[in-house]
């Protein structure tokens, strides 16, 4: 029975925009397991210790450093934790690899080696490989005995990636594949034994591969000079009639557009997870300079201006922690679920990542900008000073900058989250029409003038409710317009994601603390309040401000002055000190000289 009542609980991808989420069924970073935490203390111990003390070398790439990091990282299991313990990893679930995502994301260039391995690099053979490929790579790819990379990108084919040029044609015997063409930017390009690699079968039928780097035809270029992430590997690498066996084979031959979807969706999630780690790191070395930093007679953190940025890092971290804990538990309830009802455990995940791929989109957005936000802000904390090599804030400053690139790029993923909400709609998978119209029924409608909602974050629950509200109501009134072109106006596709993302990350942060009203109570609970109120106030004028920008775009005359109405009606908020609360949440920090919350 209970078991039902949670599934109950659970919306579907992309549910949130239409229907309430029980706190109670919100997964929260404070529900952490003892087992989870020791995993990802290890993982913290190990970015400390190994990591950072050796950030200099592996930003020089320093000979066979990245390399040996990742072997004594498979040593102790970090390489594995995905993988099932048949196959030599620990079988860890996937609220587990969220937090131990989140340690690594402290680890600079490394953590993106790491990342590729670990996840593109050989998560697709768990996936979609056969029992023979899973017991031949699997095992030495939790122990690093082999590296991996994954192979998409070319130089014509980015974002567009099923318009890839490398070509794959069957031998005369049919043994194996001959390949040939050219890969961009490949992360663990220089040291890789085997590459996960697409190409066109006949020219037309996209198919993955797996492919051994000693193979006879396949050369690697130079280093690439890149702004950031100076550590890590990244090369081009080229495919000169390089035979690949028949039985390396990815999945089925045409289908490699599910393998680099499926997997893209997991990796933008981890991705959020990694930069949400990160940030945390920056928050607190933010913190120590302000501590420590004098002017005018003060420690630049007794500043107003100073005390307002470092808040405001805070709030932005919290969310973010808020909103990927949210969805880790959402996929891992459905990977669960799935398992239940027959699946294997290959095919759970991935049809569970599919599920929450909107939200995956959402987080690799909001989480990439999060980082971006938070090292620039520790770069101007810092002054003159952060603009040094010598200090740590240029380091997180320039390798942050690629995660706004990397997974697709966030404008993709702002426009493949609209993309999915419609094609789900169309299809059933989604009910917006019920919503819409009735939205469309209560804005030609007087509004009604309760009392307040009561109880704890009521009114900023009921704020985001009425934010939805303006979301369909935009969406709805672009689609009649627009319809099938409705593709081909970026500008108010854009706007609306961002609208999503403000109040999919603004309910994350009220259900987060509202289940923690749960476990905490009196002053400890207070920071968690007031970081959730200062960001809901500031999203609602975010989403006012991107309505307007949407709607603007497309409306005229009368239908331009009801939707400016409607979008007035559903994001007004009551006025909130937000200086005042800042404050507060600057004094905590500032006071415990790290990220505490």
């Amino acid at each position: 029975m209970e078991a039902e009542l949670k599934k109950q609980k659970v919306l579907r991808g992309g549910e949130f925009l239409v229907k309430d989420t029980d706190p109670a069924s919100v997964f929260i970073p404070e529900e952490i397991s003892e087992e989870q935490r020791m995993m990802a203390d290890s993982a913290k111990e190990f970015v400390e210790k190994e990591i950072w003390p050796r950030l200099e070398a592996i930003d020089h790439q320093e000979e066979g450093l990245t390399v040996s990091l990742l072997e004594k990282a498979g040593e102790i299991g970090l390489l594995g934790t995905s993988i099932p313990e048949q196959y030599g990893g620990l079988g860890q679930d996937f609220n587990t690899n969220t937090f131990i995502s989140m340690e690594m994301g402290a680890s600079h260039s490394f953590g993106v080696s790491f990342a590729a391995h670990t996840g593109i690099g050989s998560l697709p053979i768990l996936y979609y490989g056969t029992d023979e490929q899973k017991e031949k790579y699997l095992p030495k790819l939790a122990s690093g005995e082999l590296k991996s990379a994954y192979c998409l990108t070319e130089p014509t084919s980015g974002s567009d990636a099923l318009s890839a040029k490398t070509t794959a044609k069957l031998s005369q015997d049919g043994k194996y594949y001959v390949l040939n063409g050219q890969k961009m930017w490949i992360t663990n390009g220089g040291f890789a034994d085997i590459l996960i690699t697409f190409a066109q079968v006949d020219g037309d039928k996209f198919t993955c591969f797996i492919i051994d780097t000693k193979s006879e035809g396949f050369t690697r270029g130079k280093e690439e000079n890149k702004m950031g992430i100076k550590g890590s590997s990244t090369r081009a690498l080229f495919l000169d009639n390089v035979k690949v066996p028949k039985e390396n084979i990815l999945g089925e031959i045409g289908k490699g557009h599910y393998v680099a979807f499926n997997i893209l969706n997991i990796g933008r999630f981890k991705l959020c997870a990694m930069t949400t780690g990160g940030a945390k790191r920056f928050i607190s070395v933010a913190v120590n300079y302000a501590n420590e930093r004098k002017q005018f007679g003060r420690t630049i953190g007794s500043f107003g201006a100073i005390q307002h940025k470092l808040a405001e890092q805070a709030i932005r971290v919290f969310v973010s922690e808020s909103a990927t804990l949210r969805t880790s538990g959402l996929i891992n309830n459905k990977v669960h679920e799935l398992i239940e009802d027959g699946a294997n455990y290959s095919q759970a995940v991935v049809q569970a990542a599919e599920e929450y791929a909107i939200e995956s989109a959402m987080l690799k957005v909001f989480g990439s900008e999060v980082l971006d936000y938070i090292v620039d802000e520790t770069v101007q904390i810092f002054g003159g000073y952060g603009f040094s090599e010598e200090y740590p804030a240029a380091r997180g400053y320039r390798d942050s900058r690629i995660n706004r690139i990397f997974e697709g790029t966030n404008e993709i993923n702002r426009l493949l989250t609209v993309d999915m909400i419609v094609k789900r709609s169309m299809k059933g998978r989604l009910d917006l029409m019920g919503p819409a119209l009735a939205i469309q029924k209560e804005l030609t409608s007087i509004p009604s003038f309760g009392e307040k909602p009561s109880g704890l974050l009521a009114e900023e629950l009921e704020a985001v409710r009425s934010a939805k509200k303006a979301i369909l109501m935009i969406a709805g009134a672009a689609v009649q317009k627009f319809m099938m072109k409705l593709a081909d106006e970026q500008e108010i596709i854009m706007n609306v994601t961002d609208m999503l993302i403000e109040v999919f990350t603004s309910e994350s942060a009220i259900l987060r603390t509202i289940k923690l009203a749960s476990m905490k109570s009196g002053e400890e609970l207070v920071p968690y309040l007031e970081m959730t109120q200062v960001y809901v106030s500031d999203s609602l004028e975010r989403i006012n401000i991107y309505g307007k920008h949407a709607i603007s775009s497309f409306a005229e005359g009368d239908e331009l002055k009801m939707l400016m109405l409607g979008l007035k009606r559903y994001t007004k908020f009551g006025d909130v000190n937000t200086t005042r609360l800042r404050r507060n949440i600057a004094g905590r920090l500032l006071e415990a000289n790290k990220y505490c919350f």
